[in-house]
């Protein structure tokens, strides 16, 4: 009898109990920032800022049909237009032309000053961009590009 009693206060005093786990901590993309003409704008000034800080390694004209490397890198910018991250985020494994692509965007920074409305709740900016190789190390990003050449010379 006093095991069923003792059984039975347990079960109460679970049952009045609330269990709360931890919820996991996300930041979000500000809504502004999805599909905005504020970010495609802000896309052009960071990817003219890349040019212009990198201009002996920027493609001039087409780039070429079956072009070296495609490589994705991945950012985020402060509210200051610091880089305080970057990574290679897709390549087809071209280790110089992934050091180039960060090398550059390094050279780059500060880059311009994001608008407030784009910056999520850690005051920062993850971005993509696309450096297209051709075979002489020169590229073009993808924001910038000429149309590609349509034959192979």
């Amino acid at each position: 009898m006093a095991r069923v009693l003792i059984i039975a206060l347990a079960v109460a005093t679970v049952a009045g109990c609330t269990i709360t786990l931890p919820h996991p901590q996300t930041v979000s993309t500000p809504v502004a920032a999805i599909n905005s003409a504020t970010l495609d704008e802000y896309r052009d000034a960071v990817a003219r800022r890349i040019v212009e800080r990198n201009p002996s390694y920027v493609l001039q004209g087409k780039p070429q049909a079956m072009l070296r490397s495609l490589v994705v890198v991945s950012f985020t910018v402060d509210r200051n237009g610091h880089i305080v991250q970057s990574a290679v985020y897709r390549t087809n494994g071209d280790d110089e032309a992934e050091a180039t692509a960060l090398a550059t965007l390094r050279r780059s920074s500060p880059l311009p000053t994001p608008p407030g409305k784009l910056l999520n709740g850690r005051g920062q900016l993850e971005l993509f961009e696309d450096w297209l190789f051709n075979d002489n190390g020169k590229f073009q990003l993808r924001e910038l590009a000429s149309p590609q050449a349509e034959n192979f010379e």
